[in-house]
């Protein structure tokens, strides 16, 4: 029988040839440090044979090449606790609306069926009142566990507090700014890939793909801490290369991205012209509202300026890579795994054991890897779970 780690889903092997000569990318080697260039770059490699940063580029294509690989084995739990039996969860789910909340949502859903669970799922409709509320109903209903999906748990410090008053397991989901454990607000642990390895990554593939000579303009929601403190270290990497132009830094709040991406990026195109050859953005939403204006100024979905998510990769980022569609890449979350994680360790809290202490690897999708695929998981999860329950 063969391990876990070595198991290859069906939907990656289409991409594995082409990840084979991915991999063979040459690497420059070199020092090379200074201030941000102005000088104009082309739209695949910056209007230069030669990188504009040969020392960071080198790390980068190191960096980016490890994050792109489809098969590395399962690194997450292999042993825990016994299932803890007839246990019922509630989701509260920031807004349904929002693709990664829902993901996650169909993985706890999924997995509690594995196990044995109830789970019943609330939508806060994006709201604070919204949210008050789903939290209220969730309370009444006296569940074994709450998840707070996608939102600010400050937003609802009553509830938390009676909750833990209560002795509640409260589990998160990009619910604080760092995975594991949270003693203020009190969550037993908090799922989320780590926001310095995705930010890193998303910069790291711009300085690898433009050869270390690149145009960015780069989209932020800066009344969102997070999101600020995500994009902050963006473009703290990015500066890393000195061939690397930071062009624009547009702060357009994500409830705002449908009414306000369009304008904003017909006015960035003709500012810019071909100077602007790559984005990043916090999320992949902007981009899906970011085509039509690029496709209005002319340029082709294929081409630059090529742009990369550094947010939750969910079905519709992944239908504009495979299509290449004015998306080039994402750095999704493993949503599905992730819900799974979050029903592992609501087991561990019942059975009075500490959390896994797993964070999933951080990893890069784009037409050549993604086999076409919807989504991003990480290969084994579902019978390295099935395994440790026994189910």
């Amino acid at each position: 029988m063969p391990r876990v780690g070595d198991l290859v889903h069906p939907t990656y092997k289409a991409a594995l040839t082409a990840t084979a000569l991915l991999a063979t990318a040459t690497l420059v080697a070199g020092c090379e440090s200074g201030s941000k260039t102005t000088e104009s770059v082309s739209a695949s490699s910056g209007g230069s044979s030669r990188p504009g940063c040969p020392s960071a580029l080198l790390q980068a294509k190191r960096d980016v090449k490890a994050a792109e690989d489809i098969n590395a084995p399962w690194s997450g739990p292999t042993s825990g606790p016994a299932v803890v039996p007839d246990r019922s969860i509630v989701y509260i789910a920031q807004t349904l609306t929002n693709p990664g909340v829902e993901g996650v949502a169909k993985g706890v859903q999924e997995a509690a069926d594995v196990i044995g669970w109830h789970v019943r799922t609330i939508n806060g409709q994006g709201t604070s009142a919204g949210l008050k509320t789903a939290f209220d109903q969730a309370l009444a209903l006296k569940p074994d566990g709450i998840v707070i999906g996608g939102f600010d748990p400050s937003s609802t410090a009553d509830e938390v507090a009676r909750a833990n008053a209560v002795g509640i397991p409260l589990i998160g989901w990009h619910a604080v700014g760092a995975p594991g454990p949270s003693a203020k607000p009190k969550l037993f642990t908090n799922i989320t890939t780590r926001v310095q390895d995705v930010a890193r990554l998303s910069a790291d593939w711009i300085i690898a793909q433009s050869n270390g000579r690149a145009g960015v303009v780069l989209f932020t929601d800066a009344t969102i801490p997070f999101a600020k403190h995500k994009s902050d270290l963006i473009k703290k990497e990015l500066a890393t290369c000195s061939g690397v132009t930071l062009l624009s830094y547009e702060n357009i709040p994500i409830s705002q991205a449908n009414s306000r991406t369009i304008g904003k990026v017909t006015s960035l195109a003709a500012r810019f012209g071909n100077r602007w050859t790559y984005s990043a953005a916090i999320n992949d939403l902007y981009f899906d509202y970011a085509g039509s204006a690029l496709r209005a100024a002319g340029k082709n979905g294929a081409g630059a300026p090529f742009n990369i998510g550094a947010g939750d990769g969910d079905p519709s980022a992944f239908q504009r890579i495979n299509g290449k569609e004015f998306q080039a890449a994402t750095v999704p979350e493993p949503l599905s795994e992730q819900g799974w994680q979050i029903i592992d360790e609501f087991n561990r809290a019942f059975a009075g054991k500490p959390s896994s202490g797993y964070v999933a690897p951080v990893h890069i999708t784009t037409a050549a890897n993604s086999g076409g695929a919807p989504s991003w998981d990480s290969e084994g999860y579902r019978e390295a779970y099935r395994k440790m329950w026994d189910k």
